[in-house]
């Protein structure tokens, strides 16, 4: 086990590579760059334009280009972002967190909502609250989450609930006491959760009731229930144990896109995390910007297929790494 995780890490190396690459040179088949919009004012001479260009190697082949950049980043230095005239390390610093929060406690949610209840429509299969959940969780998978976001903000505004429409705190948050500030985020934060958990779990359930399902029309669970076992014992000890390898999958999958998972709905419902900041740095094509990103959010990626690997041989003995 401990050689099959140092092979896994030894091959970040040449995924990144690849990663960072690809995505590199496609992103400079864009026209322009970022100093294109600055060559328009005419506050900015072309001597300080060339100098930028010259300082940001945007005068040099895209080869080099990414050469460069990449022996910077070795260094631990991501680059420079035009967009905000700061270090990229201290542009993302500044929304991370954000993100962070609001994909995690989203995450969190769906899985304790959703196991419990694809456990129950399993267990329950055919009976009225199986098709109601089922009927539900249809519902759940085929709106998109943009479109369920926007349905909530028109509703918010137009019946007058209450809750924010944007941003992550109120204009006077400095002021608030401690429970205050909890309160105020915590109220911020509903509209965005909402519409991330509830497509979470939607899907989720659906995958813990089909895998349940298979689980408990095989051999091992007829000979459970002929041994006298209880049926409390035979569902929450053999077959939930094994149908949530697949889970454990997607678990993994869900850790690594903690950073870009959210990025539409945090756009939809104006959150200040990296989604609206890899959009901007898109449009103006904020190169090194645009790359802190991708390689933090494929090192994530990456590390949380591997914890998925790592839970899937501690939660089933059949499993190991040779």
């Amino acid at each position: 086990m401990f050689r099959y995780i140092v092979r896994r890490f030894l091959y970040i190396i040449p995924m990144l590579i690849g990663i960072s690459s690809l995505s590199f040179f496609i992103m400079q088949l864009a026209p322009g760059d970022a100093l294109t919009t600055m060559s328009l004012s005419p506050d900015i001479s072309d001597e300080v334009l060339n100098a930028m260009r010259a300082r940001f190697w945007l005068d040099q082949p895209p080869h080099m280009q990414y050469i460069k950049w990449v022996q910077q980043l070795l260094k631990g230095d991501m680059g420079h972002s035009f967009l905000w005239h700061a270090p990229v390390t201290w542009v993302i610093s500044q929304r991370i967190f954000n993100s962070l929060l609001l994909t995690s406690v989203s995450t969190v949610f769906a899985w304790i909502i959703a196991i419990p209840i694809g456990i129950h429509s399993a267990v329950n299969q055919y009976s009225w609250s199986d098709k109601l959940l089922t009927f539900v969780a249809f519902i759940g998978v085929a709106i998109p989450t943009w479109f369920f976001g926007l349905l909530l903000l028109y509703f918010t505004v137009s019946r007058g609930w209450g809750f924010p429409v944007g941003g992550m705190t109120s204009i006077d948050f400095v002021d608030f006491t401690f429970w205050e500030k909890v309160a105020d985020l915590g109220k911020h934060m509903f509209l965005p959760t909402l519409v991330l958990t509830t497509g979470s779990v939607a899907g989720l359930m659906r995958y813990m009731r089909s895998n349940l399902l298979d689980v408990l029309r095989q051999d091992f669970v007829t000979t459970a229930r002929a041994k006298g076992l209880s049926n409390r014992v035979v569902i929450y000890k053999h077959a939930v144990r094994n149908a949530i390898n697949p889970l454990i999958t997607i678990f993994g999958y869900q850790l690594g896109s903690l950073l870009s998972g959210a990025a539409l709905t945090e756009i939809v419902m104006n959150w200040p995390g990296i989604g609206s900041l890899m959009l901007n740095a898109v449009q103006g094509k904020d190169y090194y910007l645009v790359m802190g990103n991708l390689i933090i959010g494929s090192v994530m990626l990456i590390l949380g297929n591997l914890v998925s690997d790592i839970l899937l041989a501690v939660s089933d003995p059949r499993i190991r790494y040779e």
